[in-house]
């Protein structure tokens, strides 16, 4: 059970920094878009698409150096490569959602494209969180300690001390 509830609290852990990357995050994400639709013509996706572009670059360096530190940094090309592959999975996500809102129900208004943007933003987060943990930031190997005076690994004495 001590295992199990560490296990948990590893994993409630991740969250809670992913959250704090994430929530960041989307602030920029909004942040962006709203600076982008005010200061320009263009269209709400395309400057959906640029936000989220700077948010995906904010997000790496958050995730990178905050929420996934401990994890392998040996094969940083492949890491890069499938973060941008699962990003743009998850960018075509969120501004599916703005997009289906605005053409598809004529959804346009500011506060209707900041509801769908957000509303995008959480759909793909869904996805981010999954794909970033299970192929980008790959846990390392558990080491396996020997005991002190035994052949047994401490992974061994522990599963030794559980067996009667």
């Amino acid at each position: 059970m001590e295992q199990g509830s560490s296990g948990l609290r590893r994993l409630f852990s991740e969250v809670a920094k992913f959250g704090a990357v994430g929530g960041a995050g989307v602030l920029v994400n909004l942040g962006v878009f709203n600076l982008v639709r005010q200061a320009t013509d263009l269209q709400v996706v395309r400057a959906s698409v640029i936000a989220t572009v700077v948010a995906i670059v904010f997000n790496y360096v958050g995730f990178r150096y905050f929420t996934y530190r401990d994890r392998d940094k040996s094969r940083r090309t492949r890491e890069m490569s499938l973060f941008l592959l699962f990003s743009v999975i998850g960018l075509v996500i969120e501004n599916g959602v703005l997009y289906t809102a605005t053409y598809g129900f004529g959804w346009d208004s500011s506060l209707q494209s900041n509801i769908f943007k957000f509303l995008g933003i959480g759909i793909a987060t869904l996805f981010r969180f999954w794909s970033y943990r299970s192929w980008v930031f790959r846990a390392l190997p558990v080491r396996e300690e020997p005991v002190a005076g035994s052949g047994a690994t401490i992974a061994d004495e522990r599963l030794r001390q559980r067996v009667p």
